[in-house]
């Protein structure tokens, strides 16, 4: 078994950023980073049947605006996005867009957030909440017509700014 003073120095030596010299879990410190623009795009989609997806299109959901109501819910998490997972800064957010285009093909709504910020750290995890509540709060309007409806792949697409680029490939 791998004593206290053992793991420690695994963890140094692979860099995890996380964790302060104990072990424990910390917020790591970014005033030494320097202010870049940053991008994150996330996306995700929710499966259901034809007839929810032309139920939610012609605006004869029983609880409303379908599509509206999880734009602005996933617009609302990316600023509240420090509060729901630990560790995470608290961001001043340039802007959040969240797309929701309907798919016939799939069938269901593709949902996609970009999320926008001059910091000292990175917006993928706005990004993601964003795509993910939007999800949730779509399933959440249109249960009523149809409980198996899906949520999937909910993934970062690409970031930007900072010390690396990514692109989600495949």
């Amino acid at each position: 078994m791998q004593n206290f003073s053992d793991r420690t120095q695994s963890q140094a030596d692979s860099q995890l950023t996380h964790l302060n010299d104990r072990g424990e879990a910390t917020m790591v410190d970014v005033a030494d980073k320097v202010v870049t623009k940053r991008t994150a795009v996330a996306e995700g989609r929710v499966r259901m049947s034809n007839s929810t997806l032309e139920t939610i299109l012609a605006g004869n959901a029983p609880k409303g605006d379908v599509l509206g109501v999880a734009r602005i819910a996933g617009i609302m998490a990316a600023k509240q996005t420090a509060n729901l997972i630990p560790l995470c800064h608290p961001l001043p957010l340039s802007q959040v867009v969240v797309e929701l285009t309907p798919d016939r093909d799939l069938p269901g709504i593709l949902i996609r957030s970009i999320v926008t910020i001059e910091a000292k750290t990175g917006v993928e995890m706005e990004a993601l909440t964003a795509v993910s509540i939007a999800a949730l709060t779509l399933y959440d309007m249109a249960k009523a017509l149809e409980k198996s409806m899906q949520i999937e792949n909910i993934r970062l697409v690409s970031k930007t700014g900072g010390k690396s680029d990514f692109q989600f490939e495949g």
